[in-house]
């Protein structure tokens, strides 16, 4: 009994040690590719690049992550993630330098900036700190995701402007929802790969970020 009860404590151990391992390799390598993304797109603004476009983008976006999803065991995997990262942070840039071009810009993007921030700490201390298991709502912000990617195809397509608004508003809700389903992932063990984690948190504040800045441009009558 005595033994069992060691074995399970050392067990019990080296899983908080694995977690931990796990919590601190991601966000060291979220917090380097988001300052490598932060001086792609400020490479995009100073040399005003254009946007490459939605089908550029959306190519760009899904090769690289299926690349990195194919190396996430090896080394090459974290070439790919700063590659994709990098990627995103010159689509990045034009957007932003749109906004700033408008009478109250700056403070659009700072409040989104600010914003992003802090859902995505407040959400994460929350998840870890709880360390409640947020596993059931995969299935429904896989649904939300997929239906708000297609809902936002449509909005730019047939330029429904209101549909477009909705579209960002649901995405503040479902990436707030995926800030703790991934968390959670990572606590309990769904998710062990690093490289795979950084992805996805890195996607979500990406997505936040964007959605905030065309909603509050949106309410601030310059969108």
């Amino acid at each position: 009994m005595n033994y069992n009860a060691q074995s399970t404590v050392v067990r019990s151990q080296q899983s908080v040690l694995e977690t931990n391992k796990l919590l601190r390799n991601t966000y060291s390598l979220l917090a380097l590719t988001l300052v490598f993304s932060a001086l792609t797109a400020g490479l995009s603004m100073a040399f005003n690049l254009p946007h490459p476009g939605l089908i550029i983008t959306l190519v760009g976006y899904f090769g690289l992550l299926f690349l990195t999803t194919k190396l996430r065991n090896s080394v090459w995997g974290i070439a790919s993630v700063f590659a994709l990262t990098g990627f995103m942070g010159l689509t990045l840039g034009p957007i932003i330098n749109a906004y700033l071009g408008l009478p109250n810009g700056s403070e659009i993007v700072m409040q989104a900036l600010g914003g992003t921030g802090l859902i995505f700490f407040a959400l994460s201390a929350y998840a870890i700190k709880s360390e409640k298991d947020f596993s059931f709502m995969g299935g429904f912000l896989m649904v939300g995701i997929l239906v708000g990617f297609l809902a936002g195809l449509g909005a730019i397509f047939f330029e429904m402007p209101g549909l477009s608004l909705a579209v960002s508003a649901m995405f503040v809700l479902l990436m707030s929802g995926l800030i703790l389903y991934e968390t959670s992932q990572i606590i309990h063990g769904g998710e062990t790969n690093y490289i795979m984690a950084t992805v996805t948190l890195y996607v979500t504040i990406y997505n936040l970020f964007t959605s905030l800045l065309h909603l509050l441009g949106a309410m601030s009558g310059d969108d």
